[in-house]
């Protein structure tokens, strides 16, 4: 795409406006750092265009403290941007196993995706971040062909961006826009633990 011109341009019947201003499934996958801060990134230009955005994380314990979160609900509620709505789905699961058992985290992770269910429904917002979300999918705590046709025939402007590890390729192949991060080096290689500012 030099200067931002796509190679080709389809038949599709649509005008260049049209077609440059249709909804987005965007999916930031593969095993590098950095999917979830991309997709907060996003996050931060849809809240400057006025947008309302749902985040809904669903391997991140509630307890946790993310910096993205603090700052996304302080721009949200400044009154200058979109609104910004954050969802935790339980106590969480990742890495590190959680209390309670999977039952308990796949009956959230179902909750949160009928929650989402409903906001697209009813157009709720204009981005959605479902972040960690390709997990309870590859763990099948969510249908993946509820998660493709539902994302598909969403109704509305709505973009939607999945994080995770493992896409399914079902959900990439009806992806718009698909970025692998693959990792080259990364400090817990050397045994270096996250730390603040870094991994949140």
């Amino acid at each position: 795409m030099p200067q931002g011109r796509p190679e080709t341009v389809p038949d599709d019947g649509l005008t260049t406006r049209q077609r440059r201003n249709r909804p987005l499934v965007i999916v930031h996958t593969g095993a590098g750092k950095g999917k979830s801060t991309a997709a907060f990134g996003l996050a931060l230009r849809g809240w400057n265009q006025g947008w309302p955005i749902g985040v809904f994380q669903f391997v991140k314990s509630a307890k946790w403290r993310i910096g993205e979160e603090r700052a996304l609900r302080v721009l949200g509620e400044s009154g200058e941007g979109g609104k910004v709505d954050w969802h935790k789905m339980g106590e969480g699961w990742s890495w590190i196993q959680r209390p309670g058992t999977e039952e308990d985290h796949a009956a959230d992770a179902r909750e949160g995706w009928e929650q989402i269910k409903r906001d697209l429904a009813a157009e709720t917002y204009t981005l959605y971040v479902l972040d960690e979300f390709t997990y309870p999918v590859k763990w099948g705590w969510v249908d993946v062909d509820d998660v493709v046709a539902t994302l598909r025939d969403r109704p509305g402007h709505q973009h939607v961006i999945v994080t995770g590890r493992d896409a399914d390729p079902r959900l990439v192949g009806i992806a718009d826009l698909v970025t692998e991060m693959g990792k080259v080096k990364h400090p817990m290689d050397a045994g270096q633990k996250g730390q603040k500012g870094i991994e949140w």
